[in-house]
């Protein structure tokens, strides 16, 4: 008697009209935000097409910013964005994986849920607010730091500041107010809360088994942390950082209340004088002319893909690099 190759059967579960309900409520709202950022992403590329026209490839590699002559680009202000966002996320990200890790295995549980209240706190304190406590109290007190890493790192070029000489006491100090450096801190602390809020919460769903398993193993508290903890929230390590680094682009009022604008492309982010895409867009939207309007259009279309993008690749890096995957208890 001959038997022929049989296919496992797939079980099929009978949907309930409440689950066929909630997916289309899923797929519904899933479109709606497609169609939305479609229809903004259409409107910046309509609105920004005459002066992309007349700049061409030109907008990208102009610094200075005069549209009503026809002479304009990003590049000093897509510069000063990327390296205020650099400064951002090089302070806080270790901040924040800290502050996650500290809530989720090393705090009391009594205290944990103040600590969290505050952190979430933290993030609803307006853009305003920063930037006041960024102007009249933080710039102030960060004078000496840019001093002393001005006189100590001025070798690399990140860190030079013209016009001063390494342990000069008699400096200007005005040479280290209104930077990226002071603007990068604020906005660090505007992103931290948002990075943290997402790393706890991964730190928080490694396996009990896994932490248990470890400490029986003989591994201290940081052992199990490192091996089991770390790996396991490496998804949401880089989901958080790449979250606070689309707020960090797209910041403006903070940054534009501490930096001092110029329109060339200023590598040095201890020295004054920065520029942002936000911030450009907030000075001159007031009074720009309609081609004017359709040169910020430009720029805003500019950090809107750069936003996405960021976003994309965080998305595909968290996907290939799934939480838990890697877990080494």
């Amino acid at each position: 008697m001959a038997f022929g190759v049989q296919t496992p059967r797939r079980p099929r579960s009978a949907r309930g009209i409440g689950d066929r309900l909630f997916r289309l409520q899923l797929t519904a709202t899933g479109v709606v935000v497609l169609a939305v950022m479609a229809a903004v992403g259409l409107f910046l590329l309509l609105k920004a097409g005459q002066a992309l026209r007349v700049a061409k490839f030109s907008f990208f590699t102009t610094a200075e910013w005069q549209p009503d002559v026809h002479h304009f680009g990003i590049a000093a202000v897509l510069t000063g964005t990327l390296l205020i966002a650099a400064v951002a996320v090089t302070l806080s990200v270790p901040l924040a994986i800290a502050t996650a890790l500290f809530i989720s295995d090393v705090a009391p549980r009594k205290l944990r849920r103040t600590l969290v209240t505050m952190v979430d706190l933290m993030a609803a304190v307006p853009s305003v607010v920063y930037g006041l406590w960024g102007l009249f109290l933080l710039q102030q007190n960060v004078i000496g730091l840019s001093r002393w890493l001005s006189d100590w790192f001025g070798w690399i070029p990140l860190f030079t500041v013209d016009g001063t000489q390494p342990g000069d006491p008699l400096a200007s100090a005005s040479v280290y107010t209104a930077s990226t450096f002071v603007a990068g801190i604020v906005v660090a602390l505007m992103v931290t809360p948002i990075q943290c809020s997402v790393m706890r919460e991964v730190f928080a769903q490694a396996p009990a088994g896994e932490r248990e398993g470890a400490y029986a193993l003989g591994a201290t508290r940081w052992g199990m942390i490192r091996a089991v903890v770390l790996p396991y929230g490496k998804g949401g390590i880089i989901g958080g950082t790449m979250l606070g680094l689309g707020r960090a682009l797209g910041e403006t009022i903070a940054i534009y209340m501490i930096i001092s604008p110029v329109f060339v492309i200023q590598p040095h982010i201890l020295q004054t004088g920065s520029n942002s895409v936000s911030a450009l867009i907030a000075l001159h939207y007031g009074d720009a002319s309609p081609f004017g309007m359709s040169a910020l259009m430009a720029a805003g279309l500019a950090l809107f893909v750069l936003t996405l993008a960021v976003n994309f690749t965080a998305s595909t890096i968290a996907a290939r690099s799934r939480s838990g995957a890697q877990s080494e208890a």
